[in-house]
């Protein structure tokens, strides 16, 4: 055999043996996962954000078989995590719990004539596991024993009434700010760097109201230091049946707190489907079923191609809801 036909007969020998074997990436898809996942969650714990992500990540373990490390990345309204997760190698390994204000930082940054964190697109949705809408939240000892009342006295006091939030237009800034322009009123914001500081500061005195996912105080009102004045909602929270919506009292606003699992655009689809797999296996987990009722938030499950839809949709009219409440310094 002369050596230009032993060469090509190598070459045959080379191309089909990496024609039949297993590309890499292939095999690491088809094992994964393989070592610990971490979950990135945007704000500090005590949150929304963190209370759902932390049963999700526990339930999440012990179906794909390695750790689901909970990491609070807090920081620009939930903007520093997500943009974290963004640019994160799309490999499965990073997963982020987010918030609806996902949809809303793209556009506030447009806004604010700053380039945009992470894009829509930067992140691929999994799965929807709550969508709470947001509560008008105040101390017990408050002078106000409903929105009537608490719309009332911003009119009487204009910008002196204080509301906390998790951030420039977070999730519990954009209800407030909606109320307060549907109510003709004004308010004085107080940003903190996560829902969970905001109701310490509730608490506190720091500030005399929020609009917030139920979960955040639901202890709080159990134990008698919060009261609940209505809700952002369509009708009226099974946890809370005797708060009003503010439909109900005269506010045409409405606006859910929804949490998500999300990963880095690009991620392999057998690794998404994997995911989606595991997230729709967790919901027949008695103690992450458990947990949720513990919290009074209900499971309200979208697997990938709904929650895409739903996705698409908040981003649309959210956008236009930052649009109008307009620059925020």
């Amino acid at each position: 055999m002369t050596a230009a036909a032993r060469f090509a007969f190598g070459l045959a020998v080379a191309t089909l043996a990496a024609t039949l074997a297993p590309a890499p990436a292939a095999a690491q898809e088809a094992a994964w996962p393989t070592r610990p996942l971490t979950m990135v969650v945007p704000f500090p714990p005590g949150g929304v954000a963190d209370l759902v992500g932390r049963p999700v990540a526990v339930a999440l373990e012990k179906v794909l078989g390695q750790p689901v490390v909970v990491e609070n990345r807090a920081g620009a309204g939930g903007g520093v995590g997500m943009q974290a997760v963004a640019r994160a190698k799309p490999d499965g390994y990073t997963l982020l719990m987010a918030l609806s204000s996902i949809s809303i930082l793209p556009e506030a940054d447009k806004v604010l004539g700053r380039p945009p964190m992470y894009q829509a697109a930067d992140l691929v949705p999994v799965a929807r596991f709550t969508a709470d809408p947001v509560v008008l939240a105040v101390r017990a000892e408050a002078p106000w024993k409903s929105v009537a009342d608490f719309v009332a006295d911003a009119r009487r006091r204009p910008g002196q009434i204080t509301y906390g939030s998790s951030g420039n237009y977070g999730t519990m800034h954009v209800p407030m700010e909606m109320l307060a322009a549907r109510a003709d009123v004004k308010l004085l914001h107080v940003p903190y760097n996560g829902a969970g500081p905001a109701v310490v500061g509730l608490l506190g005195g720091q500030v005399e109201a929020l609009a917030t996912g139920p979960a955040s105080v639901a202890q709080h009102v159990k134990a008698g230091k919060v009261r609940v004045l209505g809700s952002w909602g369509g009708s009226r929270l099974a946890a809370l049946p005797d708060v009003p919506t503010l439909k109900e009292a005269g506010y045409d606003v409405a606006f859910s707190q929804w949490a998500g699992l999300f990963v880095p655009a690009g991620t392999p689809e057998p690794v998404v489907a994997k995911l989606r797999a595991a997230s729709r296996a967790i919901l027949a987990d008695p103690q992450f079923q458990q947990r949720f009722e513990t919290l009074g938030t209900p499971i309200q499950f979208l697997d990938a191609p709904e929650f895409a839809r739903f996705y698409a949709s908040e981003n649309a009219a959210l956008s236009d809801v930052v649009r109008r409440i307009g620059k925020v310094e």
